[in-house]
């Protein structure tokens, strides 16, 4: 398969995850919802690099509002996918193993109950594709 194929198929998926009423967006913004309770700490609220964790990191937080700007006026999905799901590796998350936050998208993903159908990877994956979304709409213009 193509990488641009994939990205494709991301970017379809996304579509898909994301279409609903403004208004159901309005109540229940998914992708802010994951960055606040996964991402604020070191990246700052606003994605800036400016998390109360900083100054007990080794490495410093990058910006996350120029991810865009820093890739031609494109923004990343596929790179940005990999970092989140742990298939790239960057040195401030920790070993793909023990991400510094642990793996938290699949430890909430187990069934409560198990007398239903559950597809807990499309749990993760819509989840993924959230966060993705919400950083995408952080980017400077």
């Amino acid at each position: 398969m193509s990488r641009k194929f994939i990205e494709i198929c991301v970017v379809a998926a996304a579509a898909g995850v994301f279409a609903g009423s403004a208004v159901s967006a309005e109540r229940l913004d998914i992708g802010k919802r994951e960055y606040e309770a996964n991402c604020v700490a070191c990246h700052g609220v606003k994605g800036k690099g400016d998390g109360p964790f900083n100054e007990f990191l080794k490495v410093k937080t990058p910006d996350l509002t120029t991810l865009s700007k820093n890739n031609g006026g494109l923004f990343p999905v596929n790179r940005v996918l990999e970092i989140i799901d742990g298939r790239t590796l960057v040195k401030g998350h920790g070993t793909r193993e023990m991400p510094i936050w642990g793996d938290v998208y699949n430890a909430q993903a187990v069934p409560q109950f198990d007398d239903y159908p559950y597809n807990a990877a499309l749990f993760v994956w819509a989840r993924t594709l959230a966060l993705v979304d919400y950083l995408n709409r952080l980017q400077v213009k």
